[in-house]
Parts: C-alpha cells; sequence; structure tokens
C-alpha cells in the first residue's frame, strides 16, 4: 500500500479529533439541553398539582377525613401550551381511594425520592396513559382547614408532543450549527495545511524537473526551517553520487587510455614472435615483462577504485597500524633479502589505533614500502617507524634512494606521474594519497639532506588517532 501523502496525515490528524471532539460536545450539549427542558416542564407540571391541590377541601382528622376537590377543567387549560399537549389529572387518598379527576389514570405506588429537586414532596415518571407516553407528577398535598385535616396524592399527567417538539427542534438546531462548525474548521484546516505543505510540492517539483546527470546543489532558498535538513540531507546525496559518477568516468577514461599502450605493444610482440624476428626465448621473455606491467597496472587502477569503494563505506574498525606494517614489511622481506637492505622496523610496544578498514592500510604500508625497495640502492639502509606524536598516528618510510627533485615531488601524487615512466606506472603514490584523504589523513615526501646532498627520501604519513586511543 502506497503511504498516505503529508497533506492526508495532517488534515486527518487535524480534522478526525476536531469531528470527534464536535460530537462528544454536541452530545454533551443536547443532553445538558433536554435536561434543562425536561426540568422546565416538570415544574409546570408541579404548578399544576399545586394549583389542584390549593382546591381541596377537608372534613375530619387523620383517617376519618374525608376529602372533597373542586377543580374545573378549565383550571388547568392555561397549562396546556399551544394546544399541542394535554393534561390529565387525579385526586386520591393515601390509601389509592379516587376523589376527583380521570380514574383510568393509574394510582402512583412509587415513593419519594431521598432528595426530591424541589421544596415539596413530589416525584416525576414516565408512564402510559389512553395509549399515549405522558408525564406524570405526584404531589403529596396536606389539607388542612377549621374543620379537618388530612393528606391528598395529586398526579397531574401531560402528554409529550410539545416537549418531543422542542427535542426535535433542539436537535435540529443543534446540528446545523455544529456541521457549520465542522466546515468552517475544515475549511480553514485544508487551506492552511494546502498553504504549509506548498514548500513541500515545490521543493518535489523542483528536484523532479531536474536533469538526470543534474547533480548540483538544490537552490531552494525559500524552503522552511523543518525541510532545510531534507535539502541538506539530499544535497549531500547528490554530492556524493556525483563524486561516484565522476570517479567512475575518470576511471573508465583512464582504463581505456592507459590500457591502451601495453595492449598495443603485447599484439606487437605476438606478432612479431610468430613472423620468428626475435629467438623464441627473448620474445617470450618481452611478452612476460608487458603481461606483468599491464597486470600491475590494472591492479592498481582496481586498488584505486576499491579505495573510492571503501570510502564510501561506514563500517570502519579501530585497527593497529603498527600491526599492519609488520604483517606487510613480512609479506615484502624476500624482496628487501634481495637486495640486501638493512630494514629497522621501529613499531613500539604499545598499538597505534587508528579507525580505518584493514585494506586500506596495508595497501598504504605495501606501496610505500614496495616504493622505497625499488628505489633504495643495494645494502642500502631502509627504516620503518610507526607511533603516536602529538595526537596524531605517525608511519614514516626512510630510504636512502637519490631522492626526488621539488619540482616533481608533489606532482608524484597525480595518477600516471610517475618518476621514472620506464619503472612505474605511476598509480603507487597516487592510491597512497586517495588512502590517507579518506583516512582524514596527510602525506608528504620530504628529501634528506646531509652537507648539501640528497641523502634519500621520508615518506611521512599522518592518520588522525582513534578515539579509544590511549
Amino acid at each position: 500500500m502506497r503511504a498516505a501523502s503529508l497533506r492526508a496525515r495532517l488534515l486527518t490528524g487535524i480534522l478526525v479529533p476536531v469531528a470527534l471532539f464536535i460530537v462528544i460536545n454536541s452530545v454533551s450539549l443536547y443532553r445538558q439541553s433536554l435536561a434543562a427542558a425536561t426540568t422546565a416542564y416538570d415544574r409546570t407540571l408541579l404548578a399544576s398539582a399545586k394549583t389542584i391541590g390549593e382546591q381541596l377541601d377537608v372534613e375530619g382528622y387523620d383517617e376519618q377525613a374525608s376529602l372533597r376537590a373542586i377543580v374545573p377543567y378549565s383550571a388547568l387549560e392555561a397549562f396546556e401550551a399551544d394546544n399541542q399537549s394535554k393534561i390529565f389529572y387525579r385526586v386520591s387518598t393515601l390509601g389509592g381511594e379516587m376523589i376527583s379527576g380521570f380514574a383510568e389514570l393509574p394510582f402512583w405506588r412509587g415513593k419519594l425520592p431521598d432528595r426530591p429537586p424541589y421544596a415539596a414532596l413530589v416525584d416525576f415518571y414516565d408512564a402510559r396513559f389512553r395509549g399515549q407516553p405522558v408525564r406524570v407528577a405526584v404531589l403529596l398535598q396536606p389539607v388542612a382547614s377549621s374543620r379537618g385535616r388530612g393528606m391528598a396524592v395529586v398526579q397531574v399527567a401531560e402528554t409529550l408532543e410539545l416537549r418531543e417538539t422542542l427535542v426535535r427542534k433542539l436537535l435540529v438546531d443543534m446540528l446545523w450549527r455544529q456541521l457549520v462548525l465542522l466546515a468552517v474548521i475544515a475549511g480553514v484546516t485544508v487551506f492552511v495545511v494546502q498553504r504549509a505543505t506548498r514548500p513541500v510540492r515545490h521543493l518535489g517539483e523542483l528536484i523532479e524537473g531536474r536533469a538526470p546527470d543534474d547533480f548540483s546543489p538544490i537552490d531552494a532558498p525559500d524552503t522552511p526551517r523543518e525541510l532545510r535538513p531534507l535539502v541538506d540531507a539530499t544535497t549531500e546525496v547528490m554530492g556524493r553520487l556525483q563524486r561516484v559518477l565522476d570517479h567512475q568516468k575518470r576511471f573508465v577514461r583512464d582504463t581505456a587510455h592507459q590500457l591502451r599502450t601495453p595492449l598495443a605493444v603485447l599484439k606487437a610482440q605476438v606478432q612479431s614472435a610468430r613472423r620468428g624476428d626475435a629467438p623464441t626465448g627473448e620474445a617470450l621473455a618481452e611478452i612476460s615483462d608487458t603481461v606483468e606491467r599491464a597486470t600491475t597496472l590494472a591492479n592498481q587502477m582496481l586498488s584505486l577504485a576499491k579505495v573510492e569503494q571503501l570510502r564510501q563505506q561506514p563500517d570502519w574498525q579501530v585497527l593497529d597500524l603498527g600491526e599492519a606494517v609488520r604483517q606487510v614489511a613480512l609479506d615484502l622481506s624476500p624482496l628487501m633479502a634481495d637486495k640486501a637492505l638493512d630494514v629497522e622496523l621501529s613499531a613500539g610496544s604499545a598499538p597505534v589505533l587508528v579507525r580505518a578498514h584493514r585494506w586500506m592500510l596495508q595497501e598504504l604500508a605495501r606501496n610505500l614500502l614496495h616504493n622505497a625497495i625499488k628505489h633504495s640502492p643495494r645494502g642500502g639502509a631502509l627504516v620503518v617507524r610507526v607511533g603516536a606524536q602529538d595526537g596524531v598516528a605517525l608511519f614514516v618510510v626512510s630510504d636512502q634512494g637519490a631522492g626526488i627533485p621539488d619540482e616533481l615531488r608533489q606532482r608524484l601524487f597525480a595518477p600516471f606521474a610517475a618518476g621514472d615512466a620506464a619503472s612505474g606506472s605511476g598509480l603507487g603514490l597516487a592510491i597512497c594519497r586517495e588512502i590517507v584523504l579518506a583516512l582524514g589523513g596527510s602525506i608528504a615526501l620530504d628529501n634528506r639532506e646531509i652537507g648539501g646532498q640528497r641523502d634519500g627520501l621520508d615518506a611521512v604519513v599522518q592518520l588522525p588517532l582513534a578515539g579509544d586511543n590511549r
């Protein structure tokens, strides 16, 4: 299922609680209004009962009391509102003996409430009379005269036409007012939500309208503060995509350019060998050298591409730089022995912890050590130092080679800028530079001089120490 739009979520989150509140409020107001109307009409019934009670006379006392009622029906017409409802009454003794009124009106058999709503002995209840629902008021009326004293039960019943009309009117008035209120709130909410989400729609249209290869920063100065993190994150992602695409384009271009020459040379050598222009052993040796150079070039170009790939991966580990350097030095020991180098490896006993990928540290050490071995004179000294200094991890490779001219020293870090085109592809130092930059460090090539003469080269790498390094 498709995720709900931001507008739908806002409208639902606002209008549903508001509508629910209006419904609850309407029900509450309706009940309160109905209770108020019932109280008002019950008060009218009580007034009718009191009017009848005032017309009673008595002779005798208590059980021997004889009650008389002189209540003309016209006395109750004043309580019949708009000829919509009818009033019936019955006057009885406490034992239920009828004195006056409508005999078919059932005698009251209930009991008075503990806390009557009025300052009178009165009770209200609902019943049916002559097939119609009625509301009945019961008043226990003390009757006294100069000739006696007694107690009468006065019942007054009213049909519900007027009450039902009022209830319907209250309900209709309540509903249309609440519906108008809900419509106004919904209209205002829709307008505000539309206006508030307009920057989101504009931002979406701005991004959607871009060219497929346009990864430039998003220009949306009017974006609300709440959307700035999204815009900044999108811009950052597009910047990373641009760098990845640029790296891929450069890799494809450089690969096509650099491999074309050794492949052409290899093809020419094979054709020459097939014609017999050179002895078989010599031709195979030349072909082997060309294949080896092409293989080295391809491996280094793949290593350069892998650096960019690892740069995008966040799952780096805290590793010991000294251990990585010692492992690479052990792997290259046959090359050192072949040139009879006097190797000194100073890594210390304390680990030098950096945050990196293991392959990156090993490839950095391998390229620097391989260059130092290749350019060191036979029997020369090769010093490798790993340690921590001034809050950074320090990795130094010192050889006794001829050094590097100043005008060439910085250019050697560019791809395919070899100091000796015949002996290298020019990618080793470029790989080292990309690895160091990916790790947030720096690399430099410094000539050592003694008495104004070059005495070798120091390759100095500085990397940030990991946070938990002691």
